[in-house]
């Protein structure tokens, strides 16, 4: 995990431990669809980020301030990268935004070593990396070549989901494996992140929220809209943080849509 993104140990809609199995939450209507996948039935699939209310912008707020300078940095360097990922991610049918995980993970950073022994951009264990095809020895280690990897991490997270059905499960086992998000779908009697996540370990519960507030932090900036008046563009009137964030997510929503329409044709 990269050094300079900061944990916020914030709870967000956990569910009561009388009725585990829904939130005592309402889920609030801001939701971020990414681009989707088709399936092997070629139906659409798309990732929705449900924020429950105020708390879940509570956390994409805290996160953001407390990681703006070191995600601006990554921003600035992303790029290439982003090119790379995205045409491995096209390939295997997978949502763009998934390379948002990379962020989290290494900063983008192909010789990003973890404490227990991950590396890469996409952070692999040792064993993982040879189940995927990856090279890894004395001379050879693909765990830090990005394309290669990156096709790794495509094939992980494609099997993964064919596995849980649903992408903040995803993110869930890719960050601590496929047994503990098992174990807190049984202990909550449902598949609902949101409502299960107290039964997660706490780095992995995390994991997924910093995805989500990566997302909302690399999207939000191609969603700003502009007011076109006499003598040229003019900025909108300041908004409440509440109105920004379901103005951007609305927004993200149409333009990834219309990403996912546009990578659906192509196939």
């Amino acid at each position: 995990m990269p050094v300079c993104f900061y944990s916020i140990a914030l709870m967000v809609a956990n569910p009561t431990a009388a009725n585990p199995a829904n939130s005592s939450v309402t889920e609030s209507k801001n939701v971020l669809y990414t681009s989707g996948t088709k399936n092997s039935h070629s139906q659409k699939d798309k990732i929705a980020f449900t924020l429950p209310d105020k708390k879940g912008l509570t956390f994409v707020s805290n996160y953001i301030r407390h990681n703006d300078e070191c995600l601006t940095v990554v921003r600035e360097r992303s790029e290439i990268p982003f090119t790379v990922i995205d045409s491995v991610l096209t390939r295997y049918h997978l949502p763009l935004e998934l390379k948002y995980l990379a962020v989290i993970e290494s900063e983008l950073k192909p010789t990003a070593v973890s404490r227990v022994g991950a590396k890469g951009t996409w952070q692999l264990m040792r064993g993982t990396a040879h189940e995927l095809g990856l090279k890894v020895n004395r001379q050879t280690d693909e765990r830090k070549d990005l394309a290669k990897s990156t096709r790794a991490a495509a094939k992980y997270l494609r099997d993964l989901h064919r596995e849980f059905k649903d992408w903040l499960l995803v993110l869930a086992a890719y960050n601590g494996g496929p047994v503990p998000v098992y174990r807190a779908i049984h202990r909550a009697h449902s598949r609902n992140f949101w409502a299960l996540q107290q039964y997660l370990p706490a780095e992995s519960r995390l994991h997924v929220k910093k995805f989500i507030a990566t997302t909302y932090y690399f999207e939000r900036e191609a969603a700003r809209p502009v007011l076109v008046a006499q003598g040229g563009p003019m900025p909108i009137a300041p908004e409440t943080s509440d109105e920004k964030f379901s103005r951007l997510m609305r927004e993200s929503a149409l333009s990834l849509q219309a990403s996912n329409e546009l990578i659906a044709a192509g196939n």
